[in-house]
């Protein structure tokens, strides 16, 4: 009983806005799942729902799946994507079906044997709330799940509401290659470039408008817009919470610094997996270089490397076996002192990738890389061979995506 009063008392902040005067001033920008609440549950009434959510999908503190029910919503399945409903999977594990033992809903899995809702999955289901967050880079898997929904949704007769949120890097901020078809997979399931500047609302306008998903039919979606958000506000600006979306990007800078540095993912170096600080800090038992090697790149990239030795150790719920595990490592922690303005996080992380390969004794470069970063990088690096620009592939998706901008 306790736990449904403060359930109601959260939603009754969210829908009538009651703000007392000793609370902290409610952030500039309002979420999809806020907007929800405030202005579409009505539209909820008869419906059966399902949720396609995170750990992240949280209002006033109280996961979404809570608060709906408190309000009376008929939630009738959740769908787990990586990571898993509540967040309690690392990075790659697979999911399994199950139930949530909070609410006794069923949970379906979208990161195991299927990816995709099958017929069963939506049987008892007439509309889906999509509410997984972005993280404004390609190879982040759940914009991937949500094109399998939408291609879902259409064949099954189903409803989708997305529940828009910001892009993290902002949305002016478009980098990297755009993804070649060799390279497609499930960590780069677009033709897009590594950074698109788009929230997970735009992508799916895109992705149907672009027919780069597999649809016989149009799917039946809209999107509940978040509120405040101009394309010049990353993440820091929109004065919201930041809600760890997966265990290894437990802050934005961590999440800022993965989108140049996940590519040593594709390498036998370590990303900074088993450590305190994953993405920002890499390194490997070979890896040699002096301070002073790293001031120019520190000047270029208005960033602040730091070398440093660390092991990486086996963290339960975050790394599980990690790379180089229980190996002393040389490496660079990586911060933002000045900021993110400044700073071109996938520049930087091809930089740092180049020198790590002219410091590093036993250097590989996997195929994964490819899959990655969208191009036959590995055979780029391997042959020392100029990084190409892409300056043109950028300016063509900026043209091309300009239709579907709903800020």
């Amino acid at each position: 009983m306790q736990k449904f009063i403060l359930l109601m008392v959260s939603a009754l902040v969210i829908i009538v806005g009651c703000w007392p005067e000793d609370v902290v001033e409610p952030p500039k920008v309002k979420l999809g799942v806020q907007v929800l609440l405030e202005k579409h549950l009505p539209e909820l009434e008869g419906k059966r729902i399902g949720l396609v959510m995170n750990p992240t999908s949280r209002v006033e503190g109280v996961h979404m799946v809570d608060t709906l029910m408190a309000l009376g919503v008929n939630v009738t399945a959740l769908f787990a994507a990586e990571h898993g409903f509540r967040g309690e999977m690392g990075a790659g594990e697979k999911i399994a079906d199950g139930i949530d033992q909070e609410t006794g809903l069923p949970v379906f899995s979208l990161y195991g044997e299927t990816r995709k809702p099958t017929s069963e999955m939506l049987d008892g289901v007439d509309l889906l709330l999509f509410d997984l967050p972005d993280m404004g880079v390609r190879f982040y898997t759940y914009n991937a799940t949500m094109g399998l929904v939408l291609e879902a949704i259409a064949e099954h007769d189903k409803e989708l509401w997305i529940l828009d949120r910001p892009n993290p890097l902002g949305g002016n901020y478009v980098a990297g290659w755009i993804l070649q078809e060799e390279y497609r997979s499930f960590v780069g399931f677009y033709p897009m470039p590594i950074a698109y500047g788009l929230t997970m609302g735009e992508i799916a306008q895109m992705a149907v408008g672009e027919e780069w998903l597999d649809l016989e039919e149009t799917p039946n979606f809209r999107v509940i817009r978040s509120e405040g958000w101009t394309r010049d506000m990353l993440w820091p600006e929109t004065g919201l919470e930041w809600v760890a979306p997966s265990p290894n990007l437990p802050t934005f800078e961590h999440a800022f610094a993965y989108t140049g540095t996940v590519i040593f993912e594709g390498t036998n170096l370590s990303e900074g997996r088993g450590t305190e600080d994953p993405f920002l800090t890499i390194g490997s038992p070979e890896l040699r270089f002096s301070q002073s090697d790293l001031t120019p790149i520190e000047e270029r990239h208005s960033v602040k490397l730091d070398s440093i030795t660390f092991t990486p150790r086996s963290i339960p719920g975050k790394a599980i076996s990690p790379k180089l595990e229980g190996k002393q490592s040389y490496g660079i922690h990586i911060s933002f002192p000045e900021g993110y303005t400044e700073t071109d996080p996938l520049k930087l992380g091809v930089e740092l990738l180049t020198f790590a390969k002219e410091n590093t004794l036993d250097f590989e470069i996997k195929l994964f890389a490819n899959n990655l970063f969208g191009i036959n990088l590995k055979n780029i690096i391997e042959n020392d061979e100029e990084i190409p620009s892409w300056k043109e592939e950028v300016d063509f998706f900026k043209g091309q995506r300009e239709k579907y901008l709903l800020y």
